[in-house]
Order: C-alpha cells, then structure tokens, then sequence
C-alpha cells in the first residue's frame, strides 16, 4: 500500500551474540554485543520506509539520547516521525535479546516511554488516520490504544493490520472485530486461541477461530516452513525460502512490512512472496533494523 500508518513501540535493543542462551541459574559467555534500534512499531516503520512505502509512525520516546537515535534513524528512510512523542523524565524503551548461533533469540523488554501510549494520543492525531491507506498495529503498546487506533482507522474507512506480538490470550472481541488482517506465528497463535497448532490442521483451525472473531484474513507465518493464509472461504500455504540465519530478532517485522509494502489490496500471493524473500535477507544479518534489505536486494533475491 502506497501510505502506511504504524502506531506502536520504539526499543533500544541491546543485542548480545552467544553460542547458547544460558538455562536457569547458569553463566556464559558471549561473544559480543551491539546497540540496534528496534522494537516492533520501529522495525515495521523503518522497514516500510526502505522499501519505499509512504510511512508514519505514532509513538513515544524518552527525551534521552536513545529516543534521538531512534528518530534520526526513522528519518533517515524518510519516515514521518513528527508523531512520536518525546515525553520528559521517562526513559526509551528497551531490548535485551540473547541470540546464538542458530539465530534463534530471547527477548526481555522494557516498556519505558512505550507505557505511555495512550487512547489520548492516538486520538489527537486523527488527521494522521484520514491521510493514510493502511494502519499497521502491535502489542508492545497498552492494549486500550490498540484497541482506539483499531476503530479509528476502521472509522475512517482504512485497512487495519495487527501484529498480535507479544501475544496475549485475552485480547477482547472489540479488537478483533475491527481486524482485516492479522500475523500471527504458531506460538503466538496458540495464546491468543487457546488452541493447539502442533500440526498444519490444527494451525488451521486455530486461525479460524480468529475468523469467526471477525478478522478477515490470518497470516501464520511458520519460519521456515512458509506462510499459511486463512480466510472464511481460502487457505494456501506459500512456502519460504531456505537460507542460514544468524539473526531472527526482526525476521517477522521485516516480512510484514514488506508485505504491506506490495499489498494493493487483493494480491496476497504477490505481497506474501515479497514479504519471505525480504525476511530471509533479513535473518542471515544480525540486529533488527540494521538487517532490513533494499528494494533492489530483495527484488534480486533467488
């Protein structure tokens, strides 16, 4: 879509490279670490912008230097950032992922100025919402801006995007109601149904419940093993490209950005496509937003 609207979280992330995460009460030792912008609002945000879709974002950051990075480096791929608050004696959010060698990760998060997100804010940029064609949601945000975000772009006649992460299973009706398309993982799905999705049926009829919610199509992404797309009357797997990754932290925010930056409304398999070549560049690069590819980078992926 041509204008894209994220309201969601921006974190610093502290990215700490080891060759396994550490169990219970254990000490390892890593091998390095690296301070990325992230979180998920901002990873979706700055990867719409370098794909070249027309982006803005509303949210919050501290007044410290990180909430300054972090809005030099939206702006840097041209995202509009005049929405993000800067709020006073709070700090930016935080990241800390444990990634190792198979660049599978654990992440532990900080809200901060995230927290501050409130039914206020979104409301007062109302005009944000009649201006753009789609309006692209997470959960490290309070729910209750979600939720008014959700209506208010439903209000005004726009495509509403959520990214169910992280996934929470009490997620009330009136927000699924206002959904057309949601991007869950297996696991994220499973929460937020209480269904199981150990098998490829049972994915499907976890995702169906979401259907009969409300949502309009439900995007499962499976890793490695491609992308199922349920809706009330289809579902097709698209399968994912095989790649060596070393970083998933941002795989899936990259894949839906990406997505969203080729949808037009009806060619899911066209975006979805898109969407698993720009997230397979993306795992084999570490940190979040350093990992996002090129138009031209993903346009000759094979």
């Amino acid at each position: 879509m041509d204008k894209v609207l994220v309201v969601g979280s921006l974190n610093m992330d502290f990215a700490v490279y080891m060759d396994r995460r550490p169990q219970a009460g254990e000490t390892v030792m890593a091998r390095s670490m690296k301070l990325v912008s992230g979180g998920k609002g901002a990873n979706q945000a700055y990867a719409l912008g370098k794909l070249g879709a027309n982006t803005a974002m509303i949210g919050a950051v501290g007044t410290d230097t990180f909430g300054q990075q972090m809005l030099e480096n939206l702006e840097q791929v041209s995202v509009n950032t005049d929405g993000i608050k800067k709020i006073a004696g709070v700090e930016t959010g935080k990241a800390f992922i444990e990634i190792e060698n198979s660049g599978q990760n654990s992440i532990s998060v900080i809200a901060g100025a995230n927290a501050a997100v409130d039914e206020k804010m979104v409301l007062e940029q109302e005009e944000r919402f009649s201006q753009t064609d789609a309006v692209v949601m997470q959960l490290e945000i309070p729910v209750p801006a979600v939720i008014a975000a959700a209506k208010l772009a439903k209000a005004h006649g726009k495509t509403v995007v959520l990214d169910p992460a992280p996934a929470r299973k009490d997620l009330p009706d009136e927000l699924w109601a206002q959904v057309d398309i949601t991007k869950p993982n297996e696991t994220e799905l499973a929460l937020l149904t209480g269904l199981p999705t150990g098998t490829e049926e049972e994915v499907v009829t976890a995702a169906q419940a979401l259907i009969a919610k409300g949502v309009k199509h439900v995007l499962v992404t499976l890793g490695g093993d491609g992308t199922l797309l349920v809706s009330a009357d289809q579902v097709e797997k698209f399968p994912a490209y095989k790649v060596k990754a070393v970083d998933t932290t941002a795989a899936g925010d990259c894949f839906l950005a990406a997505f969203m930056s080729r949808f037009t409304g009806e060619n899911f398999a066209e975006a979805i496509d898109f969407g698993a070549k720009a997230s397979a560049i993306a795992v084999t690069r570490q940190g979040a937003q350093t990992s996002i590819p090129t138009v031209e980078e993903v346009q000759n992926f094979q």
